[in-house]
């Protein structure tokens, strides 16, 4: 089967969508954090005992700036820095009962938003974009081809 020549361009299209969707759910929250502050509490849930050094790396900016936006976290009580309990001169960044609500309450929004758009989609259509969905992500974390080898040689 051959890809249609604009496939990309509609994946690039529907991620587009699916980003609407999701700020639109976010920007009704009544907190005022910015993408770029929600961004820093999610790194910091999913990657546990993260620092600041390790924040800049995963943010993949200065520490300076990773500890302004951790300054800013505390400052409004989403963040929390606590000192490692097996080595005292390394501080940990730890997210609040409410960065935690927060983050819970936004992924709920976004659910939600994202459920009302499948759910005006057939069931079929549904089902064919889970598992288009499924391939796009397993394809997604298959290493690159090295260069020199054949990327065309791939199975449809």
């Amino acid at each position: 089967m051959e890809r249609p020549p604009n496939l990309a361009a509609a994946v690039e299209a529907a991620a587009e969508a699916l980003i609407g969707v999701l700020d639109s759910a976010t920007s009704r929250h009544t907190v005022s954090v910015s993408p770029t502050q929600l961004r820093v509490l999610s790194l910091i849930m999913s990657h546990p005992d993260t620092n600041v050094n390790r924040l800049a790396e995963l943010l993949d900016v200065v520490p300076s700036s990773a500890s302004r936006l951790c300054d800013r976290l505390e400052a409004v009580g989403l963040l929390r820095r606590v000192a490692d309990p097996r080595d005292r001169r390394e501080v940990r960044l730890l997210p609040t009962n409410a960065a935690e609500s927060l983050l819970r309450e936004l992924q709920e929004r976004r659910h939600r938003a994202v459920q009302a758009v499948l759910d005006r989609m057939p069931n079929r259509v549904q089902h064919e974009l889970l598992l288009a969905l499924l391939a796009f992500g397993q394809a997604a974390t298959m290493t690159a081809p090295q260069p020199g080898t054949d990327s065309t040689a791939r199975s449809a």
